[in-house]
């Protein structure tokens, strides 16, 4: 038995004797961590190249760990069904074995409802026209899709095999057994030898990023395309196609692949500073990290049409267990109408039509500009012409598209922009850089593909390599001041104008990643007001670390009280700043009557700052809505405390509370510790008692406030799913129902 640790959360399991290798755990860019690690390679057997790899992918207990998907088997059962061919007629693999999927049963019917989603997208008519396809259009997609699909929406029954691992053994191919020993920790066994994987992540751990982005300081422009992404799912050097868009100092996403947050983080911009998305459609390499901008504490605008969001939010249910109708408590939607030009505050987009799978559009976007308009294409995912064409047929009794669907988007393809990225990716579902030998656009991208560009491909359109940018209206205003100027009028609400300007009139510094911008017991000099990029606080004798955005102030409560720092502030990425120095803060502060207020809410900032559910990404602004609102709640040694009913999140700020369950504690919580997810979410009582093991002081942070802040919910979402799990764990072992 052979078993290697992959990366953080997924490890490889092999028999040989058993003919099985399982991938334990499969969070995003899976496949590429194996390929990295040398366990997916090139092979040939009978004159056939294909790759090898798994046969079998064990899940997560958990779909949901620190803050990302645990489970994204979409892209590992491609790899097995086409890479491998165990899918394919006549290939050496095709034996008839399926690829298996392993896990408790939860976790097994979700990951086969999100592989339908992430193969078809909406399955019928009704679903289109549920999403407000007109009818003719809606009959017209559905024979394409069955097309796409060789003439049938196919259960991934037919795909797939499963193993449900229950409370006891379960028997894997060969004679292997695998057994739960806790959450997310598992024992294989064959031939009298074990193995033990642990698939949890630690505290403050995230899944890594299998290749490395470096470090990018970025100009806010008027209208500028940064690259951040040009290979596709199988790339294991690059990140998935994707572009950002800066707009009148704005940042808009387009498409949201794996590691998003690793590039927002090597590209110094924090997630609360998108100011929307827009989604091309549901596939993982432009879906999986929806998850990051859940971290956002303000709904992010989401950008697409009817139809993709549709899509997007099915499989997005699959995926976390939780209704369709929660896509609109983390993202603001904002409907696209299809094949024309909508406007957003100045910047135009046109969502084109893309023949696909599942649901698709390419945008184009473009704004007004001296000699008419400056335009970017974004042309993700799109097929060939040469397969287009074979799949035109006139007769709608068969499958296929109209030969005038088929005109429409040859010439939709070929609308000239000044920039425009095209997927070149190849194969039935993706494009032909030679289609566009004749585009009139001014600069063509290649993109969307793990292969080096040929001499042909080189000939028709340029690279982009990550954190390359194309300017296409350059700025000549200074976005990071006025962001500066609201951060401040906000914080300090009612003071004049005049006084803020005693603030603004200072420089803006820049401090390159990793530079320490306050040492643990040194004394505060200076207050930086982060004006673009990320910074870490790390705090002795902690795992938790806070994450600080634009918009935060460091050093604010020691330049305050003098105190020397508690803890350490460090960039993690290129970091402006605006410069203060403390003595003048500290005037400002008492000469506009704010120290009381200020004191009074920076010891609770402090408290919050520094727990798991509050200490990323949070404003400024909304740090101080918390600490202004929450309320304190005492309990005196042995008391119970009944949450039942009150729409409040519960801190543990001092002492510690037990949880009683079926007569034992299963549970210390803490300081930091937050209580009351399941009432707060689903207005469901939490489960067993709730018990002061000492003197404790509790925070009541109001649940309305707590579920308009998408990262505290979607955090809270995680708590609830690993408690209900392990809680039923409990009672199973205890020989309880669950």
């Amino acid at each position: 038995m052979r078993v290697v640790a992959v990366s953080s959360g997924i490890s490889w399991v092999e028999v040989p004797e058993a003919d099985l290798r399982v991938l334990c755990g499969c969070p995003a860019d899976s496949v590429k961590h194996l390929i990295k690690r040398g366990l997916i390679v090139p092979t040939e057997r009978g004159g056939v190249t294909f790759e090898t790899g798994p046969n079998a992918i064990l899940l997560s207990d958990v779909p949901l760990q620190n803050g990302a998907f645990s489970n994204l088997s979409e892209f590992p059962i491609l790899q097995m069904l086409y890479r491998q061919g165990m899918i394919i007629p006549g290939h050496p693999n095709c034996s008839g074995r399926k690829p298996l999927l392993l896990g408790l049963a939860q976790q097994v019917e979700a990951q086969m409802e999100y592989v339908m989603r992430g193969n078809y997208g909406l399955l019928s008519e009704d679903e289109m026209l549920a999403a407000g396809v007109p009818a003719d259009m809606a009959a017209e997609w559905m024979r394409m899709k069955l097309r796409f699909a060789f003439g049938a929406i196919r259960p991934p029954q037919d795909l797939l095999d499963t193993c449900i691992i229950g409370d006891g053994s379960a028997i894997l191919p060969g004679g292997v057994t695998v057994r739960r020993l806790e959450v997310n920790v598992f024992e294989f066994a064959y031939a009298g030898e074990t193995a033990i994987v642990d698939l949890n992540l630690g505290p403050g751990r995230t899944y890594e990023t299998p290749y490395h982005l470096g470090y990018h300081d970025l100009e806010r422009e008027y209208f500028s395309v940064v690259h951040s992404g040009e290979g596709d799912g199988w790339d294991p050097e690059r990140a998935a196609m994707s572009s950002i868009l800066m707009f009148q100092g704005k940042i808009y996403l387009i498409d949201a692949g794996p590691n998003i947050h690793s590039a927002l983080q090597a590209l110094g911009i924090g997630v609360q500073e998108v100011e929307g998305i827009f989604h091309t459609h549901c596939h993982d390499d432009h879906f999986c990290g929806l998850t990051t901008l859940f971290r956002a504490d303000h709904r992010i605008k989401y950008y697409a049409h009817p139809s993709v969001r549709a899509s997007v939010a099915k499989k997005l249910a699959a995926l976390t267990n939780i209704g369709e109708d929660s896509f609109g408590e983390y993202f603001e939607i904002c409907d696209l109408s299809l094949g024309v030009w909508n406007d957003i505050d100045g910047l135009e987009v046109r969502p084109i039509f893309s023949p696909h799978p599942v649901e698709t559009t390419v945008f184009h976007f473009r704004t007004p500009w001296e000699d008419g308009f400056r335009s970017y294409a974004h042309m993700a995912d799109i097929v060939s012409l040469d397969v287009l064409g074979q799949m035109v047929d006139d007769d709608e009794t068969r499958h296929g598209i109209s030969s005038e669907l088929m005109i429409q988007v040859r010439t939709d393809y070929l609308v000239p922009a000044d920039i425009k990225k095209l997927d070149i990716g190849g194969g039935l579902i993706h494009g032909c850089a030679e289609d566009f030998r004749e585009d009139k656009s001014d600069k063509i991208i290649l993109s969307h593909t793990a292969l080096a560009l040929t001499k042909a491909q080189k000939s028709i359109g340029s690279g982009a390599p990550f954190g390359t940018v194309d300017a296409l209206i350059p700025s000549y205003q200074e976005y990071r001041l006025r962001a500066a100027h609201g951060y401040l009028a906000e914080y300090f609400l009612g003071v004049p104008e005049h006084q803020i300007r005693i603030l603004l009139n200072h420089p803006v510094v820049t401090f390159n990643p990793e530079t320490i911008l306050l040492r643990e017991g040194s004394y505060c000099e200076d207050v930086h007001l982060i004006l673009t990029g990320l910074v870490e606080t790390i705090e002795p004798d902690s795992d938790q670390t806070a994450t600080l955005s634009a918009g935060a102030m460091i050093g604010e409560s020691y330049a305050l009280s003098g105190e020397p720092s508690f803890e350490t502030y460090r960039a993690l990425s290129f970091v402006r700043a605006l410069k203060i120095p403390s003595g003048l803060y500290r005037s400002f502060v008492e000469r506009n009557e704010m120290s009381e207020r200020i004191s009074r809410l920076a010891d609770l900032r402090n408290f919050f700052n520094h727990t798991w559910l509050f200490g990323e990404s949070l404003s400024n602004l909304t740090e101080v809505r918390i600490a202004e609102t929450c309320q304190p709640y005492y309990l005196a040694t042995g008391e119970e405390i009944d949450m039942t009913g009150q729409d409040f999140v519960f801190m543990v700020r001092d002492g510690r509370l037990d949880r009683h369950l079926d007569g034992a504690v299963v549970e210390y919580c803490g300081i930091g510790e937050p209580l009351n997810e399941s009432e707060v979410l689903f207005s469901q009582a939490g489960e067993g008692r709730l018990v002061a093991a000492m003197r404790s002081e509790l925070l009541l942070v109001p649940g309305s406030m707590v579920r308009d802040i998408p990262v505290a919910r979607w955090k809270l979402l995680e708590l609830y799913q690993r408690r209900q799990r392990t809680f039923s764990s409990l009672r199973q072992e205890a020989g309880a129902p669950s």
